[in-house]
This record gives C-alpha cells, structure tokens and sequence, in this order.
C-alpha cells in the first residue's frame, strides 16, 4: 500500500508545479510563481501537521477504517483536480487532497511498528523504506507518460493506482490493534492531550533549537519539487542530456524523453530516487561510522552544494550531476534527523520527542512555498523578468489571460525585440541572471549546516 501511495504522490507532485504554472496553451493553470509557492507550501506544510490529529483520530476508529476514508478522500480529489481551474478552488481541492494523504501518513508506519518486534523491525522498516523510494521513482514515469497526453490523465492514473489499495485494504490488510473503543476520554480529550504532551516535548529549548535548524534544511530540501522543475522548464536545456542517453540506449531516451528531443523536468528530477534506490545502502553505511550530528551536517552541506549547483547552470548534464550530488547528501542526512531525535529524547519523553519531528518538515515545506514563489518570482521567474524587460523598454504588452497565454507573452515579447524564444531566453539570462537564485536556496542549506554544527559544539556542550 505504501508503493501504491508514494507511486500516485510522486507522480503528480513531481509535476504539480509545472501543471500549475504552465501556460494555459498547454494544459496548465498559468499561474504565477507566488500562488504557486502558496499552494504548495501551505497545502504540504498542513499536510505534515495534521498527522498529530489524524494519528489520534485512527488509533480511536481504528487504521483499517481510517484508510477507507483515506483512500475515499485521496482518490476523489485526483479525480475531481482537473475540473478546478481558478486559484481558490485548486488551492481548495489541494488541501482536500492533502487531508487525504495525512490520513495514510501515520498508517503504514504505525503498522509497521505494531506488527514488528526487536528482532523484525529492522527488517520491516527496511522493506518500508525501499517500498517508500520503489514506488517515489516509478510514479513520475507512469505520469510523464499520460503529461503527454493531457494533464488530465496525470491525476485520473494517480486515482486509479490509490483506487488499487482498496482491494489490498479489503482482501490482505489486518487491524493490528483493537479499536480503543474502551477509552472514557473524548476524542477532543484525546487530541488535546497530544498538543499538551507536544508541549512538554517544546519545553526543552535545545530540542526546540534543533527543530528550528532542521526546518532549513526541509527549506532547502523542497526545492527538488518546489522550484527546480520549473527553472528546468524555464531555463535548461535538456535535448543534450537526451542526446546522450540516445546515443547509449536508444529505446530508453524515446521512453522518457519527448517528441521534441528532450528530457522533461519531472523525469530529471526523478533521478533523486534512483540515485536513492542505487546508493542508498553504501551511503548508510558509510554514514553508520560517524555520529549522527556530523552524518547530517555532511549531509546537508553536500546537498545544499547539489541543488544550487542544479540551479546555476542551463547545461541539463550538468543538473542530472547536481542531483546526483544532492542525493548524496540526501541519504547521508535525512535518515539521520529521526535517529538524532531518538537519542537527544530523555528516556521516558522518546515517544513523545519522536512525535514533534513532523514540526521542521511542516515548516520547511511552508517556508519552501515562499522562496518558490516571491523569491524566485523576483529573481528568477522567466514570465516576470520579460515583463521587467518590456516595462523597462517601454514597450507595451497585453495582459496575461486565458486569451493571451504565457507562450503568447513570451512569443510576442521575443518578436517585439527581434529575437527568437532561444535567443529572448538567452538574452534574459545573460541580462537578469536567474540563476542566482543558487546563492539563496544554498545559503539556506549552508546555514542550517553551519548552525547545526554551533550547536553542537555551545550548546550540547552544556548539557
């Protein structure tokens, strides 16, 4: 089931902000970078919050119930998604989409740890983690395919394979606890005493530190999803990275490339997961000889380089190497930041200090959908920066709308400067440099880095 959910997640949302700042020529919403760094940051950052309410809401119904209506909710939002095209209403479904998810969310990993003991759990969280990355890198894939049709597809093939974990549900899944029907306290008592004991964990300020360093990371981390999708389709050129797989396999290149000879964002990006599927074991285990702190603080520095590195350059080979290095980093410190948690926790307070990691992850998500919109709406947005080129010119445009597209902006702006779309591209490169948005997302990674590294060695020095 966890296969099943991460294929459907990853492969709309390594697509989602494309499909939602695309031309509306093509399929997509045409809106700007800022809403969409609010759809996307708010919506995912509610989604890692609401767990700490959906988890109490399961163990009281039970998980088996709990995943009908997940399941309910996941698949009728991917259906109802293409229908909704103004702002509000799909910043509306999102969220309803996002309920979804953060009803699975504590399910399968609860599950895993109910159903396994100290000799199994090693095993069983393995096998949920690989699970995890599978289905994370066939996703994308399976949805690159249908994008090419039309984007209605993208989300009627995620319906139908979270549609398949009813039939696992129904026929294989087991409760693997009884209902806590016996319980005398309310619901509403039950989830307030959660926010209470998230409290007790907030207490500790060094811990409160620690979440708050983590959340750059998150920050930095989402902008895999958030912003290098798009300045890939904006900026990069990608037919050479084509063009090399062609020459080694040509079947392959076909299969995941375009008609146009080139390899799409989404298909770029996925490269994370294989990289994670391929290296992950070897990184582990390098990494299992360093404390966890310096593991992380590796990690993050390597990834930070990584994905700025992906966003300084139009060279598509190059990106496809920049991801390869933020894998790196990726393997090395997220695994670490649950197992750093599990051991800075006193030990009667674990439970409860492993309950607060979603916190950096909400906020890195949130804090992600702003430098993917206003940020790099400013300083790298290809649509915002030929507007800043027409204004500053003099030259009059028409609005953006459903009559006049983005293409037709960028097509008639290039035109009107007597260039064409690879040379108006180039030109505002050379002019704008949108690839300094590589300084911010890497300062933000860096940072947490560099703040991570203080405070282990002022404040934990203390303890």
């Amino acid at each position: 089931m966890e296969l099943f959910e991460r294929w459907a997640w990853y492969g709309f949302f390594s697509l989602f902000a494309l499909y939602l700042t695309g031309s509306t020529d093509e399929g997509g919403m045409g809106f700007t970078q800022i809403q969409k760094g609010n759809i996307m940051g708010i919506g995912t950052a509610i989604l890692y919050f609401l767990p700490i309410i959906t988890g109490t809401i399961s163990d009281r119904i039970g998980y088996k119930r709990t995943l009908y209506i997940a399941y309910t909710v996941y698949t009728t939002a991917f259906i109802a998604m293409p229908f909704f095209h103004t702002y509000f209403s799909v910043f509306f479904i999102f969220l309803y989409l996002a309920l979804g998810a953060a009803l699975f969310k504590p399910i399968v990993s609860a599950t895993v740890a109910k159903t396994t003991d100290e000799t199994t759990s090693s095993i069983g969280f393995g096998l949920f983690y690989m699970m995890v990355n599978i289905g994370a890198f066939i996703g994308p894939f399976v949805t690159n395919h249908y994008q090419q049709i039309a984007w209605k597809y993208v989300y009627f093939s995620s319906a139908a394979v979270i549609a398949a974990n009813f039939i696992l549900l129904t026929f294989f899944y087991r409760e693997p606890t009884e209902k806590q029907k016996q319980k005398e306290s309310s619901l509403g008592k039950n989830i307030i005493e959660v926010f209470k004991n998230i409290g007790v964990a907030l207490s500790d300020v060094r811990f409160v530190v620690f979440l708050i360093i983590v959340s750059g990371f998150w920050t930095m981390y989402n902008q895999l999803f958030f912003s290098l999708p798009v300045f890939i389709e904006q900026w990069a050129n990608t037919s050479i990275v084509y063009d090399m797989f062609h020459s080694w396999w040509p079947w392959l290149a076909e299969q995941i490339g375009t008609s146009n000879g080139t390899i799409p964002p989404n298909i770029l990006i996925n490269a994370d997961a294989g990289f994670i599927i391929l290296f992950q074991i070897i990184v582990s285990s390098i990494a299992m000889k360093f404390r966890p702190l310096n593991a992380m603080i590796t990690g993050m520095l390597i990834a930070s380089i990584g994905v700025g590195f992906s966003m300084a350059t139009q060279n598509g080979i190059y990106t496809l190497i920049a991801i390869l290095i933020f894998s790196l980093g990726e393997m090395s410190s997220s695994p670490k930041i649950t197992e750093y948690i599990g051991r800075i926790a006193p030990a009667d307070k674990t439970a409860l200090y492993m309950g607060c990691s979603f916190l950096p992850v909400a906020a890195g998500n949130y804090f992600a959908g702003i430098i993917s919109g206003n940020v790099y709406q400013s300083m790298s947005d290809k649509i915002q920066l030929a507007k800043n080129e027409m204004a500053s010119r003099g030259i009059h445009m028409p609005e953006i709308s459903k009559a006049f597209s983005q293409n037709d902006y960028l097509k008639t702006a290039a035109d009107k400067l007597h260039m064409n779309l690879d040379q108006f591209t180039n030109f505002l490169w050379d002019k704008y440099h949108p690839s300094n948005i590589w300084v911010v997302v890497t300062g933000i990674g860096v940072g947490a880095a560099v703040l991570l590294f203080l405070y282990d060695r002022l404040l934990l020095k203390k303890k």
